[in-house]
């Protein structure tokens, strides 16, 4: 399968995704808290290469993908590469450098849910939203439990898998997954030309 191909499918499944997630919402009234990032601020996240599909080729396109893997590659902040703290002195406020094409991880958490040790469906969401939306969380809980609808993350990772199991199934800290979709990218079209009904950039 082509690049072009799996980016397409990723960002298919993506879409569908965010519906559910909008649906979720507005059901629930849970919301992130504008302008937080605390989230994104853990050392320890992790994701596979496959869901940074379209933000590395999306940088291919515009001749920034060399350049940003150099970045990668001298780096030691464990942080996500992408995230943009709101300034080197508030780092837990902030916002995705390129929202557009973030990552499976990024979509899923805070609105949707893991299966407990007995099975039950448990929102996963940050201990900000818990706190300041208790009532929600705790309802949004009973209510799932209850039959309504809510994504699940081993549900959608399998389906993300199916585009390419190497891939999909390879879960790597969060900046390593991301260097990893770039190289992937690069490789692909450093013995091909560049891809039709798009411009080169570089």
């Amino acid at each position: 399968m082509s690049i072009q191909s799996k980016v397409r499918r990723v960002e298919h499944l993506f879409d569908c995704l965010d519906s559910e997630i909008s649906k979720f919402q507005i059901k629930t009234n849970l919301h992130c808290i504008s302008g937080c990032g605390k989230c994104c601020t853990k050392p320890d996240i992790e994701a596979s290469p496959l869901e940074f599909f379209p933000w590395a080729f999306h940088l291919f396109l515009n001749g920034l993908a060399q350049k940003t893997l150099d970045e990668l590659n001298n780096t030691s902040n464990s942080i996500c590469y992408i995230y943009q703290p709101l300034s080197l002195l508030d780092s837990h406020n902030g916002s995705c450098g390129n929202y557009k094409y973030r990552g499976l991880i990024c979509r899923l958490f805070g609105y949707a849910a893991n299966k407990d040790k007995y099975g039950q469906l448990r929102l996963a969401t940050c201990k900000i939203i818990k706190e300041d939306q208790s009532i929600i969380v705790k309802n949004t809980d009973e209510v799932i439990n209850k039959g309504l609808y809510v994504p699940v993350f081993t549900d959608y990772y399998m389906k993300l898998n199916q585009i390419d199991f190497r891939l999909g199934n390879t879960i790597l800290p969060i900046n390593e997954a991301l260097k990893i979709a770039i190289e992937e990218v690069l490789h692909y079209y450093s013995y091909r030309p560049f891809p039709k009904g798009f411009k080169n950039a570089s």
